[in-house]
């Protein structure tokens, strides 16, 4: 793909746009970022790219722009049915995100990983898994470093492990992943997307360029994922943690069992693991898969899983303060993965008090109530959908209450919590409305728990 001299155009100055934008420039493209955020809100990062020759503008694209761009670039965040991408895509002018831009000059063989729940642990624990084996490794995505930003130090001989997202995948078209994997597919983004059917489509994009050469990573136990199998190009290596598998990792009682050609091998125990809950085990099962394709060693393999702590802002102890423990999954940012959260703490003697609210996604809260009734002494609403949240699941809290902010949430789940309770922050809703993102939403909820720690209010208890 020949950059020196095009005129290229990218939408959105986030962190991946702004990693795309200096990307071109570096390679001789004449760019121009644009966002519809007010320059001076941009990060100082995007602002200084204007230094590098790049051209900042923002609020709406004009159309003169995109009738003279060679090349359209667009952030995760834009959707591909904005009226700007409609447009260059009938005039004519290529378009592509950063993630499909970085394959294009990444070297060596990649690793990508999507699902509703469970991306970032995975991607993280897989990056470890082929480090400690010995591979030469990089992770990045959607997991924090943009792909694009990897592209120089990649190599020949090299492993890429990228957590992928619906929304990257909708501008993909050549990109094409040794090993692809798909967690698991439950509804999510539908203030984006028509239909269940439609992000369903968008994460089986993660396949479409796989040849019988590559290795698909599916879980047996979820109806949507299991369904691609039979028309998938790639040889599948499945997970189940509920039934035996043909070829990949299942659980058999209280132990990881691995069936492949030349034969079956325990692992390890469950018990083994440093990761709570049973969506954790899903994602050790899929990584070791994966790591498997890559040619690690079951042996390194194991005694890495045994050693990975998990990722923050995912079921994160924070502290422990007069019998109460707290616990930042503040990464639970649509229902399914709040379930998760609290399915995690079913073996637990004590009650949650939960933290949740932000802005909604548009799907039902509806299968917390079970949930919210059997495990929850109160709720802590914060954000733009609390007021919902308390109509679809309050009738099931034994309490309910609104915050103001996270020391509030905090101050008042700690005043609801008694010895042995568990705070959690399982927000099941973005972080837009009152935090820059999910990982800013988890470290005001950290700042606050150890701002209880010496305080009146935790000695009067």
């Amino acid at each position: 793909m020949e950059l020196a001299g095009k005129k290229a155009l990218v939408i959105g100055a986030g962190r991946s746009g702004t990693a795309a934008a200096r990307f071109l420039a570096e390679r001789g493209a004449r760019v121009a970022l644009n966002d519809r955020k007010p320059l001076e809100e941009w990060s100082a990062e995007a602002r200084a790219l204007e230094s590098a020759g790049v051209k900042l503008f923002s609020g709406d694209v004009p159309q003169w722009m995109l009738d003279h761009a060679d090349l359209l670039v667009v952030s995760p965040g834009v959707p591909t049915k904005s009226i700007a991408v409609r447009y260059a895509e009938r005039a004519g002018v290529e378009i592509v995100g950063e993630v499909e831009l970085a394959y294009r000059f990444l070297r060596g063989r990649l690793v990508a990983i999507t699902g509703t729940n469970g991306k970032t642990t995975t991607t993280a624990l897989v990056g470890q898994l082929l480090a400690d084996a010995g591979f030469h490794v990089q992770v990045g995505g959607n997991i924090g470093t943009p792909l694009i930003s990897l592209v120089e130090t990649s190599r020949d001989d090299g492993w890429t492990v990228a957590e992928i997202s619906s929304f990257q995948l909708e501008t993909t078209d050549l990109f094409h992943p040794h090993v692809a994997a798909v967690l698991n597919v439950t509804p999510d983004h539908m203030d984006r997307y028509e239909t269940f059917n439609d992000y369903a489509a968008a994460k089986h994009r993660i396949f479409r360029r796989q040849t019988e050469d590559d290795w698909a990573v599916l879980n047996a136990d979820d109806e949507t994922v299991s369904s691609w199998a039979s028309g998938l190009c790639a040889r599948v290596l499945w997970f189940s943690r509920r039934r035996e598998v043909e070829r990949g990792i299942f659980l058999r009682g209280r132990t990881l069992i691995a069936r492949f050609d030349e034969g079956e091998r325990e692992l390890l125990a469950v018990d083994e693991l440093s990761l709570r809950g049973a969506h954790n085990v899903e994602n050790v099962m899929a990584a070791l898969c994966m790591g498997r394709a890559c040619g690690a060693p079951f042996e390194t393999m194991c005694d890495t899983v045994r050693r990975f702590r998990g990722v923050e802002h995912r079921l994160e102890l924070v502290a422990e303060i007069e019998g109460v423990r707290f616990y930042n999954d503040s990464k639970a940012t649509n229902v399914d993965a709040a379930v998760k959260a609290f399915e995690a703490f079913s073996e637990d003697g004590g009650r949650i008090v939960a933290i949740m609210g932000g802005r909604g996604k548009g799907a039902p809260y509806a299968p917390l109530a079970p949930l919210i009734e059997s495990r929850a002494r109160a709720l802590v609403l914060i954000g733009e959908d609390a007021d919902r949240i308390a109509r679809e699941l309050g009738p099931f809290a034994p309490a309910v209450e609104r915050a103001a902010d996270m020391c509030d949430a905090v101050a008042r789940a700690f005043r609801l919590a008694q010895p042995g309770d568990i705070v959690l922050l399982a927000p099941a809703c973005a972080s837009y409305d009152m935090f820059a993102d999910f990982e800013d939403r988890g470290r005001k909820f950290k700042e606050a728990v150890r701002g209880l720690i010496g305080k009146e209010s935790v000695e009067a208890r």
